[in-house]
């Protein structure tokens, strides 16, 4: 995983109240993963304060955003950090940023396309798979359906890479 490339936590979905703050959509594991940054996108972006909205998402103040208009003009601004900034993953474990892009596999050695998304839709992880015809099809991130992946590549159970 080279780091080389920012991380998306959050993404600005609007303003909240009339003094500069913003709710924030969360992608990480809620507002305490986010809590561990006090700054954003190249030290843009300054936290001030960061409470939970009690939605799943989060009201935020930053240093350099004084009033609702300013707040508005954030709207739809992703939140990015360095990828070396992120905790480092125990073994099984990883971060979406890092599938997303990779080549994809089948175990009898297919070329099935890339990963172009990671959603959870409640039951875990699934993966977005482009075919280089540009069809796509999901595949649950699980041991069963994808049993090894690494900085190069994800590798699907063949029985599974349907459209």
């Amino acid at each position: 995983m080279s780091g080389a490339s920012p991380v998306t936590l959050a993404a600005v979905i609007g303003a909240h109240g009339v003094t500069g703050e913003v709710r924030l959509k969360l992608f990480g594991e809620g507002v305490a993963s986010l809590k561990r940054f006090r700054a954003f996108n190249n030290s843009s972006l300054t936290v001030e304060k960061l409470k939970d909205d009690g939605k799943g998402g989060a009201i935020a103040r930053f240093a350099e955003v004084k009033d609702r208009t300013a707040a508005e003009a954030l709207r739809g601004t992703a939140l990015t950090v360095p990828r070396a900034l992120l905790p480092a993953l125990g073994a099984g474990e990883y971060y979406h940023a890092d599938l997303i892009g990779l080549p994809v596999v089948s175990t009898e050695g297919e070329d099935l396309g890339a990963c172009i998304a990671v959603e959870n839709f409640g039951a875990g992880d699934v993966l977005e798979v482009r075919r280089p015809t540009g069809k796509t099809f999901m595949v649950p991130m699980n041991a069963a359906a994808v049993p090894e992946w690494s900085a190069e590549k994800i590798v699907i159970t063949a029985a599974y890479a349907t459209d």
